[in-house]
Formats: C-alpha cells, sequence, structure tokens
C-alpha cells in the first residue's frame, strides 16, 4: 500500500468519526436535528375561508370560526379568567353552607311538639303533621310496634310531598321517582341530591313528640 492510500484511509477514518458524533461536525453545511421547531399538525392550524391571515379578518369571523383549531383554543387570560371564576363560585357556596350552619345554631332547638298519641298510630300506619313551623310538612311512620320515624314530607330535589311505602320499606317521590329508605331517609335512588330531614321524636306518658330537626347533607 503506497503513502498516499494511508493518507486517504486516516482522512476517511477521521471524517467517518465525526460524522458519526452528535453535532455531525462532519458533514459541511448540515443543520443541527434541534434547529427546527417540530412541524404543527396540519389538522391544527386554522386556515380561514378566504386564504388571508387571522389578522386580516373580520371581526365576526374571529369571534364565531367554523374550523377545529380556532374554535377550541383558549387563551392563557381566559383560562386564568375561568379558574378564578370558578374558584369564586367555590368559595361562595362555601361561606353560604358556613352561614346557614351558623343561622341554625344562633336559631337553637325547635320546641318539642305533641303530635299524636300513640294508640292512635297503628302499626303500620302513617300521619302527617307540622314541624317546627305551620307550613313544614312531616311525615310519622310507624313500621312495627316499636320503632317510630319521622322525615320532612318535602323532596330533596324539588320540594314535592314524598309519599311512605311502609310494605317496601322506602319513601317515594311521585313527581321524579325519587326513592328513599324508609329507615335511614337516605336516597337510594332517582334525583334527590340530599336525604330527607330526619325528625327527632320522644314518647312520654303514650304521647308522641317531635324534638328536633337533623339536617343532613350525606
Amino acid at each position: 500500500m503506497s503513502q498516499w492510500d494511508e493518507q486517504d484511509d486516516q482522512s476517511t477514518s477521521r471524517v467517518d468519526v465525526r460524522v458519526d458524533s452528535p453535532s455531525r461536525e462532519g458533514l459541511t453545511g448540515t443543520t443541527p436535528a434541534d434547529a427546527y421547531s417540530p412541524a404543527r399538525d396540519p389538522e391544527q392550524i386554522t386556515r380561514p375561508p378566504n386564504g388571508k391571515s387571522l389578522h386580516s379578518q373580520p371581526q365576526w369571523r374571529k369571534d364565531f370560526p367554523i374550523d377545529w383549531p380556532q374554535d377550541h383554543y383558549v387563551a392563557r387570560r381566559d383560562f386564568a379568567k375561568f379558574l378564578c371564576l370558578t374558584s369564586l363560585a367555590f368559595a361562595i357556596g362555601q361561606m353560604w353552607i358556613g352561614m346557614q350552619s351558623a343561622w341554625r345554631r344562633h336559631r337553637g332547638l325547635p320546641p318539642m311538639r305533641k303530635i299524636a298519641s300513640l294508640s292512635a298510630l297503628p302499626v303500620g300506619g302513617t300521619l302527617v303533621f307540622q314541624y317546627p313551623k305551620e307550613h313544614d310538612d312531616c311525615i310519622l311512620v310507624r313500621p312495627s310496634a316499636d320503632t317510630l320515624l319521622a322525615y320532612s314530607q318535602k323532596c330533596t330535589h324539588l320540594s314535592c310531598a314524598v309519599i311512605p311505602d311502609v310494605e317496601k320499606g322506602v319513601i317515594r317521590c311521585p313527581c321524579h321517582e325519587g326513592l328513599f329508605d324508609l329507615a335511614s331517609g337516605d336516597r337510594t335512588a332517582g334525583p334527590p341530591p340530599r336525604p330527607l330531614p330526619r325528625i327527632t321524636l320522644r314518647v312520654q306518658g303514650g304521647e308522641i313528640y317531635a324534638t328536633g330537626v337533623e339536617w343532613r347533607t350525606t
């Protein structure tokens, strides 16, 4: 092998090493792979029908885009505004719940009131009464000889009057097919979001008394 051949082999090996390097400095004019940003998906590019740029489009076309990318684009400012409004709504809701709880505690317990005589309510019977105010309708149920249950008669969905079904062990709302458990008042089906308020009872001297209202959220 001649001296020139040995020099060519050495040059080739040196070029190959540089070509295979991460910066590819062995190729003159080769652009590094990270020089350009990734190309956008063509389906994510907004193309106005008249072919002009977005800046030259009329305002009505900007407000009512007809293509997917522009219609689903949310600016950073709009997203921040949405988060702020949502957080404000949650804060106001929590404040309202706290104010209602404080108002109920400040109002104190309602007075004890006689509902009916125990002997006047047979097993399986029901009775409608008003407690704690005259327009607050409630239902009294006696599913067994030793059990008395009382709940608000207003459904927690839209305040329709609920009807107890002692044989099936449920309380039914006929307006929108809401169901509550007779033993606990908990919602079991339908649109009602909360259980029925429970009326606490006391039997004294053969008489049934209402002593308070238990407001529950879950």
